[in-house]
């Protein structure tokens, strides 16, 4: 922690920082308007009242028991999603790198659709664990496949396309044997949502990024250095491979955590960072925390408008990140095919 606040205090960072406060304030004002937002529109004074135990019963139940843990859990988890695609991209060297792109996401459907087949009635606290196994699973898998005398990013992006590949099929395959329920279930998950969150997944979520994000800014300087090439990184004293496979680990927890939580929300780890990137800069002192908040705005707005626009309908909050991040995948291939040309 002591290399990121020696990089905030620094010389040129005050506009960076200034960019973060703007986008913590934004998101601040989202969270409110949100949990203000639904079938039955809370006026803001009205929140605040219901927040502090003085309104009526229908109010502090819709309060506490949907709207605010729905919201909270929406934040964290984009947050999450947001910081894992950044670590991804800075040690990959990668902009398309992302974890359902790794195939950090496949393990972890893989997994619940598994459990789900032969537990459908398991319950919740039990799907997560699997989830977050499968995730964990899949991103040793591609690290020691991908392993030869260390790993090059352009191998590990490689290795983890084939296993997403090999996760996807062996998941459709899992489906198509599934009985109707647990299949419905298991789509749900697949696509992501937040729906029926409570203060459990908000508590489980809370401790478990907070623990991740603090050690992955006690990295953001190494991850600068990897950005400098694998030849220059070594040259200046750097633990290249120890230092990747540790940032790699903290990148399929945190998503690992988010999809335990929320399913498997596609997309938001491929976008956050590349919005980050044009408002602080490649510097993941501020590119982490800038990952965090957008990401964590994305999957709030993108919830809101899933559970709001088609009542009485909720529908999954991964369908929207979908459209808005499936485009933008193809963009970014597009830019990087004229930048290769």
């Amino acid at each position: 922690m002591r290399l990121f606040f020696k990089t905030i205090n620094a010389k040129g960072a005050s506009a960076p920082k200034r960019k973060l406060l703007v986008l913590l304030i934004i998101l601040a004002a989202a969270y409110a308007a949100c949990v203000c937002t639904g079938s039955l529109f809370l006026s803001p004074k009205t929140v605040f009242l219901g927040i502090f135990g003085m309104s009526d019963g229908r109010v502090k139940m819709i309060l506490e028991t949907i709207r605010l843990p729905r919201a909270t859990t929406a934040v964290l988890a984009g947050a999450a999603l947001g910081v894992s695609g950044a670590l991804l991209q800075g040690t990959i060297r990668n902009p398309l790198a992302a974890p359902n792109v790794i195939g950090i996401t496949g393990g972890g459907s893989l997994f619940a659709v598994l459990f789900l087949n032969f537990f459908p009635d398991g319950g919740t606290a039990f799907l997560s664990i699997a989830s977050f196994s499968g995730a964990l699973a899949a991103a040793a898998l591609v690290y020691v496949l991908a392993f030869k005398k260390g790993v090059t990013p352009i191998r590990l992006i490689l290795v983890g396309i084939g296993v997403s590949s090999v996760t996807s099929a062996l998941t459709t395959l899992l489906l198509s044997k599934s009985k109707n329920a647990a299949a419905d279930k298991a789509y749900l998950w697949m696509v992501g949502s937040v729906y029926g969150a409570d203060w459990k997944d908000v508590r489980l979520l809370l401790t478990w990024f907070s623990i991740c994000f603090l050690f992955s800014m006690t990295y953001a300087r190494h991850i600068d250095v990897q950005g400098l090439g694998d030849e220059v990184a070594a040259g200046l004293g750097a633990h290249l491979q120890r230092h990747r496979a540790v940032i790699i680990l903290l990148s399929a927890a945190l998503s690992g955590g988010a999809a335990a939580v929320a399913g498997a929300i596609g997309f938001i780890g491929l976008i956050a960072p590349h919005m980050g990137r044009r408002l602080v800069g490649t510097e993941h002192a501020f590119l982490l925390p800038a990952s965090a908040l957008i990401g964590a705005l994305i999957l709030l707005i993108s919830d809101t408008v899933a559970r709001t626009v088609f009542l009485p309908v909720d529908v999954p909050a991964g369908v929207f990140t979908a459209a808005i991040g499936a485009p933008f995948f193809i963009y970014q291939l597009y830019c990087s095919r004229n930048q290769t040309n």
